[in-house]
């Protein structure tokens, strides 16, 4: 009991800084990327429920929607948000994130408040479709971004955190719709429905503001005025990957650090100092060996399609089944159905529970698993069991001899609640994939290869969100439409074939991950034809050829 107790005040209390001024950097790094990544998540996520809330306060009757038109959208900012994933991500190669970031904000920004002049659901597509490739920075680019500064040990937590302010986001919403129903509704000719959306988008302006003056980017490319040259080369060391800049950034960065640092005197050059991190890369990176390295690679299919199966697991949230089902349900009174069963208030609120649970489930999942060494891949299992109990719980309320009474509404609401426990795969499972690609040592790597390492984690994280982006934006469709509220019946067979899938698939990877884990620490080369040159592949076949070993 003793030794465990004092691993818990390890952990929680030093997190294993042994150096000099790593604590004091840590502190200085979470306070400026987390404060601005979390309210950017923050902001992405409210904009995103908003559309929700606004459908069942009013949207849904003032613009005549019919069928499943609520989903049509979701899909058009589906389709713009699997476009921008990989561009997004291989453009914060090329231009520096506190430009990038803040610019997206922008935009996104000012389609969410002329969201709130529309008079037609056709016109909500063409906004939402374009909002999409706004908002595709956000998510795989920080946990890019998180990838880069903070090492295995922390990392889970942050992601953690990063992911719980979207959540609340999507709690949040609901009370911010109510309230300006409440209080707005009317006012200036504007129903309260639109007055969100010109709210959500003027609040994203301060962020993306706050952004752009105080981003740190990479540990390679910062320039930030608050760290000392000793805490960013400290920044780059501390993480087995080093994100090497591009030509473009290198020179702004070099630039940058010589005017910031001229009037503190010239600083001791280091062995870290006197390698060409400035240099422009010798080969280009996005060639045809660099796609075959990819599709090659375990890393992409195995976290590609786990993020495949484990997105379509959250469906019962990210698709607001909770408040589409409470919206269908029949009025108490069948001889009084223009007095519905739930207020707007209580459409509106009800549904917060459902993020509230996935906040404590990430954080919890998070910590754990970062106090556990690693071991992401315990969320796929628990995920699994979640996904088939709470989808049986549905169907047996469903299909229960009163299934509007009052026991199976408990039931459901009871489901549904808990599936928001499944929200903590998010931070878990890109956290795993930023393990196992950046878990290779880098001491006797050329500054072009860790450059290219730098790009290749990048492009499997928006891998990751691209393939599940372009499942779901029919997945919902099929399975959760609108029109199938409110006991979702085929979406719960749906539900529960893909939490089995998942745990399967969880099962592979970690083998997969582990072996490869246990080669690198054997210091034994990859085996032919993963994530190797061409010309390293044919020295092991000519090796193989000459001697019988097996790589």
């Amino acid at each position: 009991m003793g030794s465990k107790s004092t691993a818990l005040r390890e952990y929680f209390a030093t997190a294993g800084y042994h150096r000099p001024g790593e604590r004091r950097l840590v502190q200085k790094i979470d306070f400026f990327i987390l404060t601005f990544c979390c309210l950017s998540y923050f902001l992405n996520y409210l904009d995103r429920s908003n559309l929700a809330n606004a459908y069942v306060s009013g949207m849904k009757e003032d613009l005549n929607f019919s069928g499943d038109q609520l989903n049509q959208i979701n899909t058009c900012f589906t389709i713009g948000y699997v476009i921008g994933q990989i561009p997004s991500n291989l453009s914060l190669h090329y231009v520096k994130p506190r430009y990038f970031f803040p610019f997206m904000m922008f935009i996104w920004a000012g389609l969410t408040m002329v969201t709130a002049s529309v008079h037609s659901p056709n016109s909500i597509m063409t906004i939402r479709f374009f909002q999409g490739i706004a908002e595709s920075s956000t998510f795989v680019g920080t946990h890019y971004i998180l990838g880069s500064w903070y090492t295995e040990r922390e990392l889970g937590k942050r992601s953690g955190i990063f992911t719980a302010s979207g959540l609340a986001g999507t709690m949040i919403g609901g009370f911010i719709q109510t309230g300006i129903h409440s209080s707005m509704d009317g006012k200036h000719g504007l129903r309260g429905w639109r007055w969100l959306f010109v709210v959500d988008g003027i609040i994203t302006l301060p962020v993306a503001i706050y952004g752009l003056l105080l981003f740190p980017d990479t540990p390679a490319t910062t320039t930030a005025f608050y760290l000392s040259q000793s805490e960013r080369e400290m920044a780059m060391s501390r993480v087995s990957l080093v994100d090497r800049p591009s030509q473009d950034q290198s020179a702004a960065a070099a630039t940058d650090r010589d005017l910031s640092d001229s009037s503190s005197g010239p600083a001791p050059q280091t062995q870290q100092q006197q390698q060409p991190a400035s240099s422009p890369p010798k080969r280009k990176i996005l060639t045809w060996h660099f796609a075959k390295r990819v599709l090659t690679s375990y890393e992409w299919w195995g976290f590609v399609i786990l993020w495949i199966i484990a997105g379509e697991t959250e469906s019962f949230s990210s698709n607001s089944l909770l408040s589409l089902y409470m919206k269908a349900t029949p009025p108490p009174d069948p001889s009084k159905p223009s007095i519905p069963k739930y207020t707007i208030a209580q459409l509106n609120n009800y549904p917060t529970g459902v993020p509230a649970v996935g906040i404590v489930s990430t954080l919890f999942w998070a910590t754990l698993t970062d106090f556990l060494g690693g071991k992401r891949y315990l969320v796929g299992y628990f995920i699994g069991v979640t996904g088939v109990v709470t989808s049986a719980m549905i169907l047996g309320a469903a299909h229960s001899s009163d299934p509007t009474g009052n026991k199976s509404t408990a039931i459901v609401f009871g489901a549904y609640y808990w599936a928001g426990t499944v929200y903590a795969c998010q931070a878990t499972f890109f956290a795993w994939a930023n393990d196992a690609m950046r878990s290779t040592g880098q001491d006797n790597k050329s500054i072009e290869k860790q450059e290219e390492d730098a790009v290749f984690r990048s492009v499997v994280l928006a891998g990751m969100n691209l393939g599940s982006g372009a499942v779901n934006a029919w997945w919902s469709i099929v399975f959760y439409g609108a029109s199938m509220a409110p006991w979702f019946e085929r979406g719960m067979y749906a539900m529960i074939a893909t939490s089995i899938a998942l745990a399967l698939w969880t099962a592979g990877l970690s083998y997969m991950a582990s072996r490869a884990e246990r080669r690198k620490d054997a210091g034994l080369p990859k085996l032919e034809g993963e994530d190797l040159p061409p010309q390293e592949v044919s020295a092991q076949r000519r090796e193989k050829a000459t001697t019988g070993a097996s790589v």
